[in-house]
């Protein structure tokens, strides 16, 4: 379903939303996993552990374009990426850098904050060493390393 879904680690496949919440349920607010999609009209859903507990925002594609569901009103708004992985990213950097204090916020109001991925499995450290290599520089091939080296560290330059 999702294109090099082997390096990512948490894309979950077929997953209900009862299981999806059972595996999120204790974890930090944040944490989230992608799934595919119970509802016909939609590939794909990320599942997300709120300050409410956890919650569903579906994925939707349209002409070769992914971004999050939302009301009509508000879905031109909304950015669209080339891949459910840059989508991703985007998110979880903008949760980073947007992050606004608890006694900030209004009462009642819940964020969806993507933080950090719930992973299938605990990634390799390769594949951890190179997510960190990429965080640190977009010169991958300016560095003194095999270029061998090189290419499996920009076969993956996502930060998630």
């Amino acid at each position: 379903m999702l294109k090099g879904q082997e390096h990512i680690g948490w894309y979950w496949g077929n997953m209900t939303v009862g299981e999806a919440k059972e595996r999120l349920q204790d974890t930090p607010e944040g944490t989230f996993l992608v799934r595919d999609s119970s509802h016909t009209d939609y590939l794909l859903t990320i599942s997300v552990k709120t300050s409410a507990g956890p919650t569903n925002l579906r994925i939707e594609y349209r002409e070769g374009k992914f971004r999050l569901d939302s009301v009509v009103c508000v879905r031109s708004k909304l950015k669209q990426f080339d891949s459910v992985v840059h989508l991703i990213e985007y998110y979880v950097l903008l949760s980073k850098n947007k992050k606004m204090e608890p006694e900030t916020l209004p009462n009642r109001t819940v964020h969806l904050w993507l933080v950090k991925p719930l992973y299938t499995s605990t990634p390799s450290l390769q594949h951890l060493c190179r997510m960190t290599v990429n965080k640190c520089t977009d010169k991958i091939h300016e560095l003194p390393l095999p270029m061998r080296l090189k290419d499996y560290i920009t076969e993956y330059r996502y930060h998630v």
